[in-house]
C-alpha cells in the first residue's frame, strides 16, 4: 500500500513539474554588446554574458514584479561574491534581490488578468545599457527599444560612472518618486521619455509605457540590440 502511495505522490509531483515547464515562458536574454555584461534577473539569478552570448531562462507561469537587467564592470570571486559599477544586486553574481541603479529594466508579469502577460522596459531607475524587449512567439508581436545615447547626453545632476541615474534615487522627493500615486513628467523624466518613448519615465508613465501579450508568450531581451 505504502508502494502505491509512493508511487502516486512521484506521479502528481512529474505531472505538476511538467505543466509548469510546458506553461512556463521562455526569455531568450542575449548580449550583442562589444563589452562583457552580467546578465541579472529576478527570478533567475545571473550569468555573465559575453558578446554574442546568451541564457536561456525559463519563467514560471504567474510570475510578478519580476525584473531583467544588465550589470556592467563587474568583478566576482570564485565564491559569486564581488562588486559591479551598475545594477549591482547585493554583490552577488547570482541575483537575489532588485539591482542598485542606474540600470535599464525589462520588467514583466506573466498571465495576469485575462491571462495576459504585461511587459515594458523602464528606466525610472535610470539607464546603463540599449534594450530592446520583444515577443518571439507567433501570437504576440511587440518590440519594446530603449536604444538612445542616454549615457552620453545625460543630464549633469544625474551622471554616475557608467549610467546615467533615474531622478528618484538621485533627488527622492515625492516630484520624482510619486510615492503617493499623484504625480507628473519632469524635465528629468521628459529627457528619458524624448529619447526613449516606448519606456517608462516616471512612475505615473503607465499609458504610453505598458504593454500586453497573451498568456504563454516567449520573449527575448537584447542588450546592444
Amino acid at each position: 500500500m505504502n508502494y502505491f502511495v509512493s508511487l502516486l505522490n512521484a506521479s502528481f509531483l512529474f505531472l505538476t513539474l511538467y505543466l509548469t515547464l510546458v506553461n512556463a515562458a521562455t526569455f531568450d536574454i542575449r548580449n550583442n554588446c562589444p563589452y562583457t555584461v552580467w546578465a541579472a534577473a529576478v527570478p533567475g539569478g545571473g550569468r555573465r554574458l559575453d558578446r554574442g552570448q546568451n541564457w536561456p531562462l525559463n519563467v514560471n507561469p504567474g510570475t510578478k514584479a519580476a525584473r531583467i537587467w544588465a550589470r556592467t564592470n563587474c568583478q566576482f570571486d570564485g565564491a559569486g561574491r564581488g562588486r559591479c559599477q551598475t545594477g549591482d544586486c547585493g554583490g552577488l553574481l547570482q541575483c537575489q534581490a532588485y539591482g542598485s541603479p542606474p540600470n535599464t529594466l525589462a520588467e514583466f508579469a506573466l498571465n495576469q488578468f485575462q491571462n495576459l502577460d504585461f511587459i515594458d522596459i523602464s528606466n525610472i531607475d535610470g539607464f546603463n545599457v540599449p534594450m530592446e524587449f520583444s515577443s518571439v512567439s507567433g501570437g504576440c508581436n511587440r518590440v519594446i527599444r530603449c536604444t538612445a545615447d542616454i549615457v552620453g547626453q545625460c543630464p549633469n545632476e544625474l551622471r554616475v560612472p557608467g549610467g546615467c541615474n533615474g531622478p528618484c534615487p538621485v533627488f527622492k522627493t515625492e516630484e520624482h518618486c510619486c510615492n503617493s500615486g499623484k504625480c507628473g513628467p519632469t524635465k528629468f523624466s521628459r529627457f528619458f521619455k524624448e529619447r526613449c518613448p516606448d519606456a517608462y519615465s516616471y512612475p505615473k508613465d503607465d499609458a504610453t509605457s505598458v504593454f500586453t501579450c497573451p498568456g504563454g508568450t516567449n520573449y527575448k531581451v537584447v542588450f546592444c540590440p
